[in-house]
């Protein structure tokens, strides 16, 4: 369960000290604010069946703040993941069904009790499809959409670069759902203060004009960087894609590894974003240097993978991890498994093919490059031809084999099948 914590810093020096905060709408008023106790709220896409690590930021700021005594909201949209937002998207994105949402936000909801502690409303999980879906639309044009101004809206970045492209009607809608979605919580909820990601700006500050004009009072806003790794990729991306936090989609195990393989630049701002160390503790660890940046990241790995995936999921992680960095045989339940029927063994596999089969390359091509630049490995044997055929006598007795691409990523191959 998580707890709340007496601090004498406010969350609001925690989030400059951390790096969380790109603007904020009121510089001055904002810290004052919450050194109070205030209800805040961030809003998330439904259209996904899981979080990726690119959704952590704004996740580990509303578990921030339920650590300094406020309420947060986490709301998943139900109704504006209907319409779509076109911020930060140069096409429109897939509209999906109720059905679909509803099951991705039962999803979602899981995921963010490993964050937030839910019980006695310390903090809530609603979703906007409540109210959004009873609009009547002429009510709401009349009440709503006459408070809004069309040349400002396309003024906004993320509509104009979408004009570029195409911008659906439905697409051009969505401000004012969000804009809406700001003022039903400040008017039932009480809530002072919506964050997000930097291209929520301009529909955050929608919001807060909108509460202004109905309410004739002050909401604020708060919105976080994008965070990008040293060499210039967006964070939580890898060759075989998005880094979920459902284990079924990412294990554990490659959890564990996604972490541990942290750029040397960006360690220390990762332990200060995506764990809850100490800022003392995260300070040492980013003096370390040479060899000693392995301790490093090697808690980073552990406290990232412990908070989505438990204590013993990551411990096991760690210990599999350390395994393989030994060059030893390992943890076969951690380390990442595909099967293969013993029946595709009988002609036997290209290389390149395996790697591929594995995930440890994106493309049988890519596969090719990598075994021709001398970084995959079976069993610790570097691959020389790239179309060098694997067959059961390659496999250990146990009927497995391990692939390495370059130092640090693992998969094993198991016989499905060794009659």
């Amino acid at each position: 369960m998580v707890k709340t914590v007496k601090h004498e810093k406010t969350v609001y020096d925690v989030f400059v000290e951390r790096g969380f905060i790109e603007k904020v709408t009121d510089e001055e008023k904002l810290p004052e604010i919450l050194g109070g106790e205030i209800t805040c709220y961030i809003g998330f896409d439904p259209t996904a069946s899981s979080f990726h690590v690119g959704s952590l930021v704004p996740i580990m700021s509303l578990a921030h703040m339920q650590r300094h005594g406020h309420r947060p909201i986490a709301l998943v949209g139900g109704g504006t993941g209907l319409v779509g937002d076109p911020s930060g998207k140069d096409e429109m994105r897939q509209i999906l069904t109720y059905e679909e949402i509803n099951k991705n936000a039962e999803i979602q909801r899981e995921q963010f009790s490993r964050f937030l502690d839910f019980s006695g409303d310390e903090a809530l999980l609603l979703n906007n499809a409540d109210w959004l879906t009873k609009l009547n639309y002429i009510d709401f044009l009349r009440d709503i959409g006459v408070h809004f101004s069309v040349n400002r809206m396309l003024a906004a970045e993320s509509v104009k670069i979408r004009l570029e492209t195409g911008l659906s009607f439905i697409e051009f809608n969505y401000q004012l759902l969000q804009a809406y979605d700001f003022w039903h919580l400040f008017k039932h909820y009480d809530c002072l203060i919506q964050m997000g990601g930097s291209d929520q700006w301009g529909n955050i500050v929608a919001g807060i004009d909108l509460i202004r004009r109905l309410e004739g009072k002050q909401a604020y806003g708060i919105t976080f960087p994008l965070i990008m790794t040293a060499d210039g990729r967006k964070m939580g991306k890898t060759e075989k894609g998005a880094v979920w936090l459902d284990a079924q989609r990412t294990s554990p195990y490659e959890y564990y590894q996604f972490w541990i393989n942290t750029d040397d630049r960006d360690v220390k701002r990762f332990l200060a974003l995506f764990t809850f160390l100490p800022m003392e503790e995260v300070e040492e660890y980013g003096e370390l240097k040479g060899a000693d940046i392995r301790k490093a990241k090697e808690i980073l790995a552990f406290e990232a993978t412990k908070i989505v995936h438990g204590e013993e999921e990551a411990t096991k992680a760690r210990s599999a991890s350390k395994a393989l960095f030994s060059k030893q045989k390992g943890n076969d339940e951690a380390t990442p498994t595909t099967l293969i029927p013993m029946e595709k063994l009988s002609e036997g596999i290209p290389a390149f093919k395996l790697f591929e089969v594995a995930g440890l390359c994106g493309s049988g091509s890519e596969a090719r490059r990598l075994v021709e630049q001398g970084g995959a490995y079976i069993n610790d044997r570097k691959l020389k031809k790239f179309d060098e055929v694997i067959k059961g006598k390659d496999f250990d007795p146990d009927g497995s084999v391990l692939l390495r691409a370059g130092k640090k990523k693992f998969h094993r191959i198991k016989i499905l099948d060794k009659r």
